[in-house]
């Protein structure tokens, strides 16, 4: 057996040995226009001005809205600070539609504060999907793979984490799967984007698990 497959077969085996005890999805459809949605918080790892609103959008997955980054900053993100996630999966649907630097679409999870937080995020200039940690407000990376991420279009990005393993899926297929615990313990879930990503997202769900 190589080694790609056995470490499939043990991520694979650790996921199905949880049982997902809370989830939940947010599609922005309730939310007032023109402002954050309600109990998010937003914020950006390092310097810049990210606008972080719900808007209406007609390619919207699930109509009528989305939430959508259209202002700048190092690394911006969103997320659920009343959420304390350790193990289970986050997932979200997003849209790269603009940007010179980066057109970026992640996710974030066991999330502390601005400046400590695991995160996966596919990029359409690029054409990668790629896993980080973040501390003291300094990205690293853990690992890349090129993907194709055709721009103005909905995809899928979903992650799966269990003690010190981290499973990212895109588009329905495995994209990077390996071990870290660098971060570990309950922390927040939420979305991300970099520099001058113009991104739009929908339909945002996570679940917490516990072992059977």
């Amino acid at each position: 057996m190589n080694k790609a497959l056995a470490l499939f077969i043990s991520i694979f085996a650790s996921v199905a040995a949880m049982t997902t005890t809370h989830a939940e999805t947010f599609s922005f459809d309730r939310d007032a226009t023109g402002a954050l949605p309600a109990g998010w918080r937003s914020g950006v790892t390092g310097r810049g001005f990210p606008k972080w609103t719900v808007e209406t959008d007609p390619t919207a997955p699930s109509k009528p809205n989305v939430l959508k980054q259209s202002g700048s900053g190092f690394f911006p993100w969103c997320v659920r600070p009343d959420v304390s996630v350790a193990d289970g999966y986050v997932e979200v649907k997003f849209k790269p539609l603009t940007g010179s630097e980066d057109q970026a679409g992640g996710v974030v999870w066991r999330w502390k504060d601005g400046d400590n937080y695991y995160v996966a995020r596919a990029n359409a200039l690029e054409n990668n999907v790629s896993l980080y940690y973040t501390t003291k407000g300094r990205r690293n990376t853990l690992k890349y793979v090129d993907a194709p991420v055709p721009g103005n279009a909905w995809h899928t990005l979903r992650v799966e984490f269990a003690g010190k393993r981290i499973r990212v899926i895109f588009d329905g297929k495995p994209a990077i799967e390996m071990d870290d615990d660098r971060i570990s313990g309950p922390g927040a879930v939420g979305v991300w984007t970099k520099a001058d990503s113009v991104t739009l997202f929908d339909d945002f769900g996570y679940g917490a698990a516990s072992a059977r």
